[in-house]
């Protein structure tokens, strides 16, 4: 089930402008190696000035204007146990040089509807997830390395897919298997991201504050999906969580795929879902039952962050990492999406 938690609030306390970026960063696709599980089980545990400062958060404009708004953060509850993790067996790697779990969905019928219609592509070469009528949520490091903003996100732009069908035009009776999704494209009005990507408690950029929020300039009509908490591990069925997007060695091609968690951190689910770039920054969901009714609903429980190789008692070992959507985290992103938190105190 679905368990509702009460939420932190996040205040805006003042706004106040920056220079311009000078979006020269190139844009990575894969991160190198930051802090992995062993680290992030010895980081501390942020204080509430850490978190103020961490949730504080840039929001850039279109027309390449930029402002940092400092925040408040009320009723978090700071975990005393830190960053511990679960430990797991770890599963046989599945990753793409074992047998390929993905599938492309072709179909038209699955493409234009939901879950799948709420997949979208970022123009600087990830996906993204549609939260809202006019937000998409996506990964920071698609659009910033840390120091700078990449290349292509001044004229940020994101593809909604609409189907089109190859051939000649004309419809064969019974062959479905013919639409390739092509994009309509939207221009992005503003786009928010967390100062804890900038800079991490360990000083590095921080894995954990790698999602970003994309105001679109026009509403688009289809449906979203809501944000959820991110449950652990234990209360997920069969540990599966889901994610589509558009992996650059299947173009033109909607991929989805699902599989199990293997570790988890507070801010961090590691695992071995099959998934190339391009996927990076992917709605991670799962079906669960809403509370005290028979009907199932799937949330956003994370963002596909990407492939990372981490030191596990001195090894380096491969993952694909996922940011998970804490109660803080929730608190900020309705935030984004709403303006205000009034309709942010229930996740």
């Amino acid at each position: 089930t679905w368990h509702l938690k009460k939420i932190p609030q996040i205040v805006r306390e003042r706004t106040f402008s920056l220079d311009s970026p000078k979006f020269e960063a190139k844009t990575k696709l894969e991160l190198n190696s930051v802090c992995g599980i062993e680290c992030q089980r010895k980081l501390p545990v942020p204080s509430l000035s850490d978190l103020k400062d961490l949730l504080s958060y840039e929001t850039v404009f279109e027309n390449g204007t930029r402002t940092l708004t400092e925040v408040n953060v009320l009723g978090a509850v700071l975990d005393p146990a830190g960053n511990t993790t679960t430990r797991r067996s770890l599963r046989r790697k599945r990753q793409i040089y074992g047998t390929d779990s993905r599938f492309s969905i072709y179909d038209k019928r699955f493409m234009t509807n939901f879950p799948f219609n709420t997949a979208v592509k970022v123009s600087t070469g990830c996906s993204g997830i549609l939260i809202s009528p006019k937000h998409v949520l996506t990964a920071a490091h698609c659009l910033h390395n840390g120091k700078d903003y990449v290349k292509g996100s001044k004229r940020l732009r994101v593809g909604l897919m609409k189907t089109k069908s190859r051939g000649n035009g004309r419809k064969r009776k019974g062959v479905k298997r013919n639409s390739m999704p092509s994009f309509q494209w939207t221009r992005v009005k503003s786009t928010h991201i967390p100062k804890g990507w900038f800079k991490g408690i360990s000083g590095d950029i921080a894995l954990d504050y790698d999602y970003a929020v994309l105001e679109l300039k026009r509403p688009h009509k289809r449906k979203y999906m809501e944000l959820g908490i991110s449950p652990t591990i234990k209360m997920m069925p069969g540990s599966m969580i889901h994610f589509s997007g558009f992996d650059n060695d299947r173009s033109g091609q909607l991929v989805y795929r699902f599989c199990s968690i293997s570790d988890e951190s507070n801010d961090l689910f590691y695992q071995y879902c099959d998934a190339e770039p391009g996927s990076t920054g992917s709605g991670i969901y799962l079906r669960l039952k809403e509370p005290n009714k028979k009907k199932w609903k799937r949330k956003i429980i994370a963002v596909y962050s990407g492939h990372q190789w981490v030191d596990i008692n001195g090894e380096q070992q491969d993952y694909n990492v996922a940011v998970r959507i804490t109660p803080l985290k929730y608190a900020q992103i309705c935030f984004w999406i709403h303006g205000n938190d009034e309709n942010c105190t229930q996740g």
